[in-house]
Protein backbone atom coordinates (compact mmCIF):
# COMPACT_ATOMS: atom_id res chain seq x y z
CA UNK A 1 0.00 0.00 0.00
CA UNK A 2 1.86 3.32 -1.12
CA UNK A 3 -0.26 5.81 0.62
CA UNK A 4 0.80 7.89 3.82
CA UNK A 5 -1.17 9.93 5.77
CA UNK A 6 -1.87 11.54 8.92
CA UNK A 7 -4.62 9.51 9.68
CA UNK A 8 -6.91 6.97 8.30
CA UNK A 9 -11.03 8.37 7.86
CA UNK A 10 -13.36 5.33 7.85
CA UNK A 11 -16.75 6.44 6.91
CA UNK A 12 -19.67 4.66 8.74
CA UNK A 13 -22.32 2.57 7.19
CA UNK A 14 -25.33 0.48 8.03
CA UNK A 15 -25.38 -1.70 11.55
CA UNK A 16 -27.42 -5.10 11.23
CA UNK A 17 -29.22 -5.83 14.46
CA UNK A 18 -26.56 -7.80 15.74
CA UNK A 19 -24.31 -4.92 16.49
CA UNK A 20 -22.03 -5.84 13.65
CA UNK A 21 -21.59 -4.08 10.56
CA UNK A 22 -23.19 -4.65 7.39
CA UNK A 23 -20.69 -6.21 4.65
CA UNK A 24 -20.07 -2.76 3.31
CA UNK A 25 -19.08 -1.47 6.96
CA UNK A 26 -17.35 -4.77 7.24
CA UNK A 27 -15.38 -4.67 4.64
CA UNK A 28 -14.33 -0.98 4.96
CA UNK A 29 -13.56 -1.51 8.80
CA UNK A 30 -10.92 -4.02 7.14
CA UNK A 31 -9.59 -2.13 4.34
CA UNK A 32 -8.95 0.50 7.24
CA UNK A 33 -7.46 -2.32 9.76
CA UNK A 34 -5.32 -3.35 6.83
CA UNK A 35 -3.85 0.04 6.31
CA UNK A 36 -3.36 0.71 9.65
CA UNK A 37 -1.04 -2.98 10.19
CA UNK A 38 0.82 -1.41 6.75
CA UNK A 39 1.69 1.49 7.90
CA UNK A 40 -0.18 4.29 5.92
CA UNK A 41 -1.28 6.46 8.93
CA UNK A 42 -0.78 5.61 12.51
CA UNK A 43 -4.45 7.12 13.64
CA UNK A 44 -7.78 6.21 12.66
CA UNK A 45 -10.89 8.28 12.48
CA UNK A 46 -13.86 6.17 12.67
CA UNK A 47 -17.04 8.92 11.09
CA UNK A 48 -20.60 8.30 11.81
CA UNK A 49 -23.09 8.91 14.54
CA UNK A 50 -25.85 7.66 12.64
CA UNK A 51 -27.98 5.09 15.06
CA UNK A 52 -28.92 1.93 14.30
CA UNK A 53 -31.22 0.74 16.61
CA UNK A 54 -28.74 1.23 19.65
CA UNK A 55 -26.17 0.99 17.72
CA UNK A 56 -23.89 4.13 16.37
CA UNK A 57 -22.08 3.60 13.10
CA UNK A 58 -18.93 4.84 14.73
CA UNK A 59 -18.93 2.56 17.67
CA UNK A 60 -19.44 -0.71 16.14
CA UNK A 61 -16.90 0.45 13.27
CA UNK A 62 -14.42 1.10 16.10
CA UNK A 63 -14.99 -2.31 17.88
CA UNK A 64 -14.22 -3.70 14.59
CA UNK A 65 -11.01 -2.12 14.32
CA UNK A 66 -10.14 -3.38 17.44
CA UNK A 67 -11.01 -6.84 16.37
CA UNK A 68 -9.12 -6.51 13.48
CA UNK A 69 -5.86 -5.90 15.59
CA UNK A 70 -5.69 -1.71 15.98
CA UNK A 71 -5.24 -0.41 19.30
CA UNK A 72 -8.16 1.76 20.72
CA UNK A 73 -5.72 4.24 21.24
CA UNK A 74 -5.14 5.07 17.79
CA UNK A 75 -8.93 5.03 17.15
CA UNK A 76 -10.64 8.70 17.18
CA UNK A 77 -14.13 8.59 17.12
CA UNK A 78 -16.65 11.01 15.38
CA UNK A 79 -19.92 10.59 16.96
CA UNK A 80 -22.16 13.57 15.32
CA UNK A 81 -22.17 12.84 11.36
CA UNK A 82 -25.30 11.97 9.83
CA UNK A 83 -23.68 12.55 6.02
CA UNK A 84 -21.26 12.63 3.91
CA UNK A 85 -21.26 16.01 4.41
CA UNK A 86 -21.18 16.20 7.84
CA UNK A 87 -18.27 13.24 7.92
CA UNK A 88 -16.08 15.45 5.95
CA UNK A 89 -17.04 18.21 8.68
CA UNK A 90 -16.42 16.78 11.82
CA UNK A 91 -13.52 14.73 11.31
CA UNK A 92 -11.71 17.12 9.43
CA UNK A 93 -12.16 18.92 12.89
CA UNK A 94 -10.74 16.10 14.85
CA UNK A 95 -8.15 15.83 11.99
CA UNK A 96 -7.10 19.64 12.68
CA UNK A 97 -7.18 19.06 16.52
CA UNK A 98 -4.33 16.11 16.24
CA UNK A 99 -2.75 18.23 13.51
CA UNK A 100 -3.70 15.99 10.62
CA UNK A 101 -3.33 17.51 7.35
CA UNK A 102 -3.49 14.68 4.85
CA UNK A 103 -5.76 12.21 5.40
CA UNK A 104 -6.63 8.49 3.16
CA UNK A 105 -10.22 8.04 3.65
CA UNK A 106 -11.84 4.20 3.12
CA UNK A 107 -15.18 4.02 1.85
CA UNK A 108 -17.16 1.86 -1.10
CA UNK A 109 -16.08 2.73 -4.43
CA UNK A 110 -19.04 3.81 -5.73
CA UNK A 111 -19.13 6.72 -3.01
CA UNK A 112 -15.24 7.43 -3.15
CA UNK A 113 -15.76 10.81 -5.34
CA UNK A 114 -18.22 12.28 -3.65
CA UNK A 115 -16.60 11.41 -0.12
CA UNK A 116 -13.20 12.74 -1.85
CA UNK A 117 -15.09 15.93 -2.98
CA UNK A 118 -16.18 16.67 0.52
CA UNK A 119 -12.95 16.48 2.22
CA UNK A 120 -11.10 18.38 -0.18
CA UNK A 121 -13.49 21.39 0.08
CA UNK A 122 -13.06 21.64 3.84
CA UNK A 123 -9.78 21.78 3.41
CA UNK A 124 -8.30 18.26 3.70
CA UNK A 125 -5.61 17.18 1.35
CA UNK A 126 -8.06 13.83 0.82
CA UNK A 127 -6.46 10.32 -0.85
CA UNK A 128 -8.91 7.71 -1.30
CA UNK A 129 -8.43 4.19 -0.58
CA UNK A 130 -11.61 2.06 -1.79
CA UNK A 131 -13.20 -1.19 0.47
CA UNK A 132 -12.86 -3.88 -1.46
CA UNK A 133 -16.80 -4.02 -3.89
CA UNK A 134 -19.39 -6.20 -3.17
CA UNK A 135 -21.27 -8.37 -5.72
CA UNK A 136 -23.12 -5.66 -7.26
CA UNK A 137 -26.23 -6.31 -8.99
CA UNK A 138 -28.03 -4.36 -11.83
CA UNK A 139 -30.38 -3.38 -8.89
CA UNK A 140 -27.80 -1.77 -6.37
CA UNK A 141 -25.67 -0.19 -9.47
CA UNK A 142 -29.08 1.42 -10.47
CA UNK A 143 -30.00 2.61 -6.87
CA UNK A 144 -25.90 3.71 -5.96
CA UNK A 145 -26.15 5.70 -9.34
CA UNK A 146 -29.22 7.40 -7.98
CA UNK A 147 -28.14 7.60 -4.72
CA UNK A 148 -25.09 9.63 -5.59
CA UNK A 149 -26.58 11.88 -8.05
CA UNK A 150 -29.05 13.12 -5.59
CA UNK A 151 -26.67 12.88 -2.60
CA UNK A 152 -23.73 15.27 -4.96
CA UNK A 153 -26.72 17.60 -4.94
CA UNK A 154 -27.73 17.98 -1.33
CA UNK A 155 -23.68 18.58 -0.72
CA UNK A 156 -23.16 21.33 -3.13
CA UNK A 157 -26.10 22.98 -1.54
CA UNK A 158 -24.79 22.21 2.05
CA UNK A 159 -21.16 23.09 1.56
CA UNK A 160 -23.11 26.69 1.21
CA UNK A 161 -23.52 26.63 4.65
CA UNK A 162 -19.93 24.58 5.49
CA UNK A 163 -18.63 27.91 7.20
CA UNK A 164 -20.87 27.81 10.06
CA UNK A 165 -21.05 24.34 10.36
CA UNK A 166 -17.49 24.15 10.06
CA UNK A 167 -17.70 26.07 13.11
CA UNK A 168 -20.11 24.40 15.02
CA UNK A 169 -17.71 21.67 14.82
CA UNK A 170 -15.01 23.00 16.21
CA UNK A 171 -17.11 24.57 18.77
CA UNK A 172 -18.32 20.92 19.71
CA UNK A 173 -15.26 19.45 20.04
CA UNK A 174 -13.77 22.53 22.48
CA UNK A 175 -16.79 21.85 24.90
CA UNK A 176 -16.38 18.34 24.99
CA UNK A 177 -12.84 17.97 25.32
CA UNK A 178 -13.40 20.37 28.38
CA UNK A 179 -16.64 18.50 29.56
CA UNK A 180 -19.11 21.25 28.86
CA UNK A 181 -22.33 21.24 27.53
Amino acid sequence: MPLHADAIVVLGCKVLPSGRPAAPGARRAATAARAYREGVAPRVVVSGGRRWGAQIEARVLSAELGRAGVPAAAIVQDLWSLTTHENAIFSAALLRRMGARRAVIVTCPWHMPRALQNFREVGIDASGLPAPAGRDRVVARAWQRGHEMVSTWLDARAMRRRRILCESAAWLLDTARHGET
